[in-house]
């Protein structure tokens, strides 16, 4: 029988499984947000779980948003009110469930001559306030950026404004948070794991699992969710090839980060004449996020990264507002995602849907198909992806993610409460005191990491000698090592890029002295 390598779900680890077959019921292919949620509440149903991932979690889209937990604003205008909706009743679910990844953020709205009238703006963000229940957020209101700190930055002529209430959201660890909470209900996630092969036979799929270094798995599976992002229409080609073609729009969008440009905590929107949308987000304490571009893209989904054009187009729109020019020069760091959003009439990249549908193939063992999506809405995808194919299985638990807690975001106790997004300062104060054996800041930056889980992480240390080498400024042994078994994390990138956002901290150089670290500290 042949020794194949297993990403054990509880450690995190390769680790050799002396058998070469495993059955599940739901076989889920994709690791980014949808996916992991799939997972995630498949496996909270009771349902036996497989999810592989070609790359690392989060490695694509998932990592590349806005890092907004938002209805969409400007989703209005194009009278998609159900999802503006449903994506504010989620804002405040997601926020209670994780507070220590996620939290509420103000944004500042400066209106520009040009623009729609301040009353119709102002009637719009009554429709914002009003569409969903609010418990957390503050409503909107109208503001003189001559007296409000938000007008400090920009421009003397922008004088009249709007401010309004969204959120802030770690997307790579809200994908990891999935993960590693479907493989705590069961669930086994297989990393750097392609599906090499799929075929349909009358009482099941059997998968062929390939991992990158050659080893094999073979999956048989009671139904299979096809959750790939940008490569869902090319892998349903090829689990079905008898059905019809199906096509997704793939949207590029381009983000920059340059040096903080502003010392207050509130963010910006902005709106250029041509009605596109860019923000400008207080980021990893000394930078500024700015974002995002809309463009149709055609390439390779794995390989897309910013234009010089881009560059040229949020720097020239964020100096239109901020009396400091912005210059490509000023850019320290920038990312780029394609976005799969379903086909449909709209001429302008900007204005397609970002609601989301699925097809249930049920010609044989189901096979789910996810199309479209946005990260604010990943638990009710989730939810209802399930609702779907759950009862195809004989499976009749329900819906149970609403009143759950993601890992670590259970400070205020097992259920998601509002005292934990309101109070979550309180808590990480408390920390500091307990562990104040480490520095104040690097105890504020494992709290809104891992929440309740800095307890695993510094169990039985009391020093900083306790938690090994410091492979880098303000990065020791026990936090790789926590990355390694717990996190799926195998590369310096995933820990400097995804596990965290080190990488824009650390000096030059630091991801190829951690990757010689791991290669030398083998687990």
């Amino acid at each position: 029988m042949t020794v194949v390598p297993h990403h054990d779900s509880s450690t995190g680890l390769h680790q050799p499984n002396a058998t070469r077959e495993l059955a599940c019921d739901v076989l889920v292919v994709g690791g980014g947000i949808n996916g992991a949620g799939i997972a995630r509440d498949a496996a909270g149903r009771g349902l036996s779980v497989v999810l592989c991932e070609k790359d690392d979690l989060a490695a694509h889209t998932s990592s590349a948003s806005t890092k907004l937990i938002h209805g969409g604003l400007r989703y209005l205008e194009y009278y998609e009110f159900g999802l503006v909706r449903k994506a504010l009743i989620e804002r405040e679910v997601l926020l209670r469930s994780a507070p220590h990844i996620m939290w509420p953020l103000r944004f500042v709205m400066p209106h520009a001559k040009g623009q729609r009238p301040a009353w119709l703006i102002r009637a719009g963000l009554f429709l914002y306030d009003m569409l969903a229940k609010r418990e957390l957020l503050p409503g909107s209101a109208s503001i003189n950026l001559k007296r409000h700190p938000a007008g400090q930055p920009l421009k003397a002529q922008f004088e009249r404004g709007f401010v309004y209430s969204d959120g802030w959201v770690n997307d790579a660890r809200l994908v990891l948070l999935n993960a590693v909470d479907a493989a705590e209900r069961g669930a086994q996630i297989f990393t750097r794991t392609r599906c090499t092969a799929l075929q349909r036979e009358a009482d099941g799929w059997q998968a062929r699992l390939q991992h990158e270094d050659g080893s094999a798995v073979l999956v048989r599976a009671r139904s299979v969710v096809n959750a790939t992002g940008p490569w869902t229409a090319e892998f349903l080609q090829q689990a079905a090839p008898a059905g019809p073609a199906r096509k997704l729009r793939l949207i590029k969008g381009s983000h920059i980060v340059v040096k903080r440009l502003f010392e207050h905590d509130h963010a910006y929107i902005f709106q250029h004449p041509d009605g596109r949308i860019v923000f400008a987000i207080p980021y990893e304490d000394d930078y500024t996020l700015i974002g995002t571009t809309d463009l149709d893209y055609q390439g390779d989904s794995g390989k897309v990264a910013i234009s010089n054009e881009e560059i040229s187009y949020l720097c020239e729109l964020s100096s239109y507002y901020f009396s400091k020019p912005i210059t490509p020069d000023d850019v320290v760091w920038t990312y780029s995602g394609v976005r799969p959003l379903v086909q449909d009439e709209a001429a302008d990249a900007k204005a397609v849907t970002r609601d989301y549908r699925f097809e249930l193939d049920q010609d044989g063992p189901p096979l789910l198909s996810v199309f479209g999506g946005k990260i604010t809405t990943f638990r009710k995808l989730a939810e209802e992806a399930l609702d779907l194919l759950a009862p195809t299985l004989g499976n009749t638990h329900g819906a149970w993610s609403a009143a759950a807690c993601l890992p670590g975001g259970d400070v205020a106790g097992s259920t998601p409460q509002n005292r934990a997004v309101r109070e979550f300062g309180s808590f990480v104060q408390g920390w500091q005191q307990q562990y104040d054996w480490l520095p104040p800041a690097l105890v504020a930056r494992y709290a809104r990491a891992y929440g309740t889980r800095i307890h695993a992480l510094l169990k039985g240390r009391d020093s900083l000698a306790a938690m090994g080498e410091e492979i880098a400024p303000g990065l020791y042994a026990a936090e790789v090592d926590y990355w390694r078994r717990h996190e799926f994390a195998v590369t310096a990138a995933d820990m400097l890029w995804r596990r965290s956002k080190l990488g824009l901290h650390l000096p030059a150089g630091t991801e190829l002295i951690l990757d010689d670290w791991l290669a030398r500290h083998p687990l």
